[in-house]
Parts: structure tokens; C-alpha cells; sequence
């Protein structure tokens, strides 16, 4: 019996300092090597040394006056209060509903009136990624066709030229992954940030 405990010890020792101590050191060297240590703090983007957001984490913004409303926004979250509102980051995950879902389809409808009023455009040319969630809640992109139908009011609120916002839209659009997976894709924090500065520095 004595001995049975001691080898269990024993092994219990082992194990605690492979999984538990060299394990993870292991991991945490390894994402210090030049070039990940980005992605393994989270994508952080920083401004004037303060983290606003991740590359990687979409949360939509919100304008102090909505009438006046300078920002891109996201895709929605079915994590949001409300059909429009900002998802929790703390959070993550889709509704699960399916296309025959009654309260889904209200849901897109009313998402398509609202975003119609606000880019003042009719519901339907809001293309399908502006009224319905990601997987996650938490997509940072937005397709190219959602970011053009935005730049019209970017441009009147922020006092930017439409020429100049649908540039700022190109810089921050990613392609294809290798050239020829997926759709090319905007990254709405980063826009943000782009437009908020040409906005600041007069263009």
C-alpha cells in the first residue's frame, strides 16, 4: 500500500511540474518569439499608449448623438440588448436560430429599417451582413458592400470628402485569404481610427 502511495506521489510530482510548470513556460517562450507576440496579447491596438480595442474583437460604437453619428459600425451581436446595440466582449456566440425562426426574421427587419433610416439609403440595398450576427457576436469585420453604404454619412458627419473616407475604406481592406478564399473584408476598429485622425488633422 506504502508503496503504491509513493509511486503515485511520485508521478503526481512529475506531472505537476511537466504540465503545470514547464508546460506552460514552454508556451509563453514561445509566443515571445518575434512576430506572434502580437496575436498572443490579444491584438491589442493601442493609441497614444492607451489599448483601445483588439484587431481580432468587434464592438460596435456608439455615437453620443445618434443623428450625428461619425462611426462605422459592425455587424450586429445576438448578444445585444438591443437589435442594433453593442454586443458584450465578455461574451461570445450566435443566436442558434434558423431561417424559418419567426423572431429571427422580425429581428432582420427591423435591423434593416434601422439601418436604412441611418445611412438614409432605402432597405433594400442594406446588404446581408449588416443585419445578421456572426457566429461569435464579435465579427471586427464588415464586408466591403456595408462599408461603402456607410461612407456617404462617415463623410457628412466627420466633414471628410466621400473621395477621401472610401480611400481610408481601401487602406483598411483586407483581400482574399490567399487570394482566393472568403470575400474581402473591412476591419471596422482600425477604419475608425483611421477616419477619427484624417477627421482631427483636417485631411
Amino acid at each position: 500500500m506504502l508503496r503504491q502511495t509513493m509511486a503515485g506521489v511520485r508521478i503526481l510530482i512529475v506531472l505537476t511540474i511537466l504540465t503545470g510548470i514547464l508546460y506552460p513556460l514552454g508556451i509563453w517562450a514561445v509566443s515571445r518569439i518575434p512576430g506572434l507576440a502580437h496575436n498572443a496579447e490579444g491584438s491589442v491596438i493601442t493609441v497614444d499608449g492607451q489599448a483601445v480595442g483588439s484587431e481580432h474583437i468587434g464592438v460596435d460604437p456608439v455615437a453620443k448623438d445618434p443623428a450625428n453619428d461619425p462611426w462605422f459600425h459592425n455587424r450586429p451581436s445576438a448578444g445585444a440588448e438591443g437589435p442594433l446595440g453593442p454586443g458584450d466582449p465578455a461574451t461570445s456566440g450566435g443566436s442558434n436560430k434558423g431561417l424559418s425562426d419567426a423572431e429571427l426574421a422580425a429581428t432582420v427587419n427591423e435591423r434593416k429599417k434601422l439601418i436604412a433610416d441611418r445611412e438614409r439609403v432605402e432597405p433594400s440595398q442594406v446588404p446581408v451582413d449588416a443585419v445578421t450576427a456572426s457566429a461569435s457576436g464579435l465579427d471586427p469585420d464588415i464586408s466591403e458592400a456595408y462599408a461603402a453604404l456607410q461612407v456617404p454619412r462617415v463623410a457628412r458627419v466627420t466633414g471628410l470628402s466621400e473621395n477621401r473616407v472610401r480611400e481610408l475604406v481601401a487602406e483598411h481592406t483586407a483581400g482574399r485569404g490567399i487570394g482566393v478564399l472568403g470575400e474581402p473584408t473591412v476591419n471596422v476598429l482600425e477604419l475608425n481610427l483611421a477616419v477619427q485622425e484624417e477627421a482631427r488633422t483636417g485631411g
